[in-house]
C-alpha cells in the first residue's frame, strides 16, 4: 500500500482561512477542491436551477396538467434506498401540491421481476386500482424500453425520471428526465434518483404557481422532504459535489432540528442514534443500511411505508422489523463473505495481487439480495473490480458488481457485451457499480472475458492499493473539541472523510473481542523522534495482529462519549508496513 498526501493550495487555504474558517477545515477543503469562500456557502439558493436540468420544466408543465386533470399516477419505485426515498418524494411531494390527486405506488420484488420497468412489472401495473394512466419512474427506467412499450400497449404513458447511465437507445416515453441523459446541460451528474425527483417537484410547484394554483405566501414546502433527499443521496453513495452537499446539508439541518419525518426519527431510534446529532455518516452507516434490509431480504414496500407513514407508533414498529432484518442480513454476509474468501484462497489471489485484475465469483447457495455488499467487501479488501452473482430463476445468474475510480464498470460490462454478442443478458448501472444477469453455464465466459477486459483497462498504478491522507495532526491537535470539529462536516464520496498519518510509540495493545486491536498511543512529532504527548486510544477493528513499538498509522480521529466524559480516539485504518 501507498501512502499519499493530499495536495492542496496554501493560497487556497490561506483564502479560506481569512474568511473565518478553521485553519485545519480550510487545509482539508483545499485538498477538496474548495479553493476560494465563494463555494463556502450550502445554502439552497445555491442549488443548480432546475431549468439548467433537461426536460425538467417541459415535464412539469405534463405532470401539472396530469394533476389537475385528476389523473391516476403510479410511481414505480426500485428496492435500494435511493429508489425508497425517491419514492417517498413523490409520492409526498404530489400530494402535497395537489392533496386530491389519486397517486399510489408500486415496488417490484427483486426476486421475482429483477430491475426496473420490465413488462412483467407494467401487466402488474395495469392490474392496480384505480387503474394507472400514467406511471413515473423513480431511480430507474432509462433502459427499460421493453416496457415502455408494453404499458403504451396497454394505454398507460411513462415519464422516466432517473440518474443512471442509457443505453444507445432511450425507452420512448411521454418524458425523461435524468442529468445523464444525451445533451443534458446540468453542471452536476451526481445527482441520486431521489434528487432528480425532488428537482422535479420544485419546477412542479413553479408550474403550478404560474397556473395561480396556489400563491408564493401559501405554496407547500416542498423542501421538507430534504431530509429524504440527504438520506437517499448519501445510501446510493452519490459524489458529494457541491449541489449534492447543498441537498444533504439541509436534510441533515432539518434532522437536527427536529423537522424530519417520522419514518427517518424511527429508524434513528432503531439506530440508537441520536438525530439532533445526525451526520452524513449516520445516513450511510446507520439508516441507509436498515433501509435497505427490506429491499435485500423482503420487499421494499415495507420501507417506502415507514418513509410515508404519519403514526408515530407505525413509524417504530415497522423502523424495528427493519433493524431484525438487518441483523439477519449481517448473518448471511458474513458467511458469504467466508465462502468468498475461501474461494479466492484456492485461486491465490489472496497471496497473488498480480494474478488477476478483477474478481468474479458465484455460489450456489449465495442470497441474491447481499452480492452487492460482498463484492464492495471484496473490492475494498483486494482493490480489485469485482463482481458477485447469485442464482436468480430460469438457470441464470444476477450479479453486482463494485469498481475502483479509473475503472467505468458499465462501460466495462459494455464492452464485454460487444466482445461476446448474448453473453450478458441485461446490465446497467454507472462508473462505481453495476448489475448484470447472465446464464450460468456462461459464468466461466464471463469470467474470462471481463477479466481480459479488466487487465487492458486497469493499469497497474490503478490496481496499487493506495491511501490518501491529509497529513500529519500535532498532539495538541488530538482533541475532543477537533473531533467534534470534524464531525459537524459533511463528508463522503467525492469528498472523502480526513484520514490522517503520523507516528506513534505504541505503549500498549490488546485484543477486544479476540477481533479487534485496542490501543494506548502517544504521538511521535515530525523531526524530534521522541515523543511529546500524553497517550491517546486507538481501535482498530477486525486486525489481531500485534504492531511494533513504533509504527506509522493512518487514523480518522473522533470523540468518544462515555458516561459524560468525552474523549478523543484514534480509528486506524491502515499501517506503514514500510516504516
Amino acid at each position: 500500500m501507498r501512502f499519499i498526501p493530499r495536495p492542496f493550495s496554501e493560497r487556497s487555504v490561506n483564502w479560506l482561512a481569512q474568511s473565518g474558517v478553521h485553519p485545519l477545515i480550510a487545509k482539508l477543503y483545499a485538498a477538496r477542491g474548495i479553493e476560494n469562500p465563494n463555494l463556502l456557502s450550502l445554502n439552497l439558493k445555491e442549488l443548480i436551477a432546475p431549468k439548467e436540468l433537461k426536460n425538467c420544466l417541459s415535464t412539469a408543465s405534463i405532470l401539472a396538467d396530469i394533476l389537475l386533470q385528476k389523473r391516476p399516477i403510479l410511481v414505480v419505485a426500485d428496492y435500494d434506498c435511493d429508489g425508497a426515498t425517491a419514492c417517498a418524494v413523490a409520492l409526498r411531494g404530489l400530494k402535497m401540491l395537489s392533496p386530491a390527486s389519486p397517486v399510489s405506488f408500486l415496488v417490484p420484488n427483486r426476486f421475482t421481476m429483477g430491475y426496473g420497468l420490465t413488462p412483467e412489472v407494467v401487466e402488474l401495473a395495469a392490474q392496480q386500482i384505480p387503474r394507472p394512466e400514467f406511471l413515473i419512474t423513480v431511480d430507474n427506467g432509462i433502459a427499460s424500453e421493453a416496457g415502455v412499450n408494453r404499458a403504451r400497449e396497454l394505454g398507460m404513458e411513462v415519464i422516466i425520471t432517473d440518474h443512471h447511465l442509457p443505453a444507445a437507445q432511450v425507452p420512448k416515453a411521454l418524458a425523461i428526465v435524468n442529468p445523464n441523459q444525451t445533451g443534458c446541460p446540468f453542471p452536476s451528474k451526481a445527482l441520486a434518483g431521489v434528487g432528480v425527483m425532488f428537482y422535479l417537484l420544485i419546477a412542479l410547484r413553479a408550474e403550478l404557481r404560474a397556473r395561480d394554483h396556489f400563491t408564493q405566501a401559501n405554496q407547500p414546502k416542498i423542501e421538507n422532504l430534504l431530509d429524504l433527499v440527504a438520506l437517499g443521496t448519501v445510501a446510493d453513495v452519490a459524489q458529494l459535489d457541491r449541489n449534492n452537499r447543498i441537498l444533504v446539508a439541509n436534510g441533515l439541518r432539518r434532522m437536527q432540528n427536529g423537522n424530519c419525518q417520522l419514518g427517518i426519527t424511527a429508524l434513528f431510534n432503531a439506530a440508537a442514534r441520536d438525530p439532533m446529532k445526525a451526520s452524513a455518516f449516520d445516513l450511510g452507516f446507520a439508516l441507509g443500511p436498515r433501509l435497505n434490509a427490506a429491499g435485500r431480504l423482503a420487499d421494499m414496500t415495507l420501507g417506502i411505508r415507514l418513509l410515508l407513514t404519519d403514526d408515530s407508533v407505525e413509524a417504530q414498529t415497522i423502523a424495528n422489523e427493519l433493524d431484525h432484518i438487518n441483523r439477519e442480513r449481517r448473518v448471511i454476509e458474513s458467511g458469504m463473505q467466508e465462502t468468498a474468501l475461501a474461494h479466492l484462497a484456492e485461486q491465490e489471489l489472496q497471496h497473488d495481487f498480480a494474478a488477476r485484475s478483477s474478481i468474479c465469483l458465484w455460489n450456489s447457495a449465495w442470497h441474491q439480495g447481499v452480492v452487492g455488499i460482498v463484492a464492495s467487501r471484496l473490492k475494498e479488501r483486494f482493490n480489485r473490480p469485482a463482481i458477485v452473482f447469485a442464482p436468480a430463476e430460469n438457470d441464470e445468474l444476477r450479479g453486482s458488481g463494485r469498481s475502483l475510480s479509473g475503472f467505468h464498470l458499465r462501460d466495462a460490462l459494455d464492452l464485454v457485451s460487444k466482445r461476446e454478442p448474448g453473453l450478458i443478458l441485461k446490465f446497467g448501472g454507472h462508473a462505481m457499480a453495476a448489475g448484470l444477469t447472465i446464464k450460468s453455464t456462461d459464468f466461466a465466459l464471463f469470467d474470462q472475458t471481463f477479466q481480459t477486459v479488466a487487465g487492458e483497462l486497469l493499469s497497474a498504478d490503478l490496481l496499487e492499493k493506495r491511501c490518501m491522507h491529509d497529513g500529519a495532526l500535532l498532539s495538541a491537535e488530538l482533541t475532543p473539541e477537533i473531533g467534534d470539529l470534524l464531525a459537524s462536516e459533511i463528508w463522503g464520496q467525492g469528498f472523502p472523510q480526513p484520514i490522517f498519518y503520523g507516528e506513534f510509540e505504541v505503549l500498549q495493545q490488546s485484543l477486544m473481542k479476540e477481533k479487534h486491536l485496542r490501543l494506548q498511543l502517544r504521538t511521535i512529532e515530525s523531526g524530534s523522534g521522541t515523543q511529546t504527548s500524553k497517550p491517546v486510544t486507538g481501535v482498530w477493528f477486525n486486525q489481531t495482529q500485534t504492531l511494533p513499538a513504533k509504527v506509522k498509522l493512518a487514523y480518522r480521529l473522533v470523540t468518544d462519549r462515555y458516561q459524560g466524559q468525552a474523549r478523543v480516539q484514534l480509528m486506524i485504518e491502515a499501517y506503514d508496513l514500510s516504516s
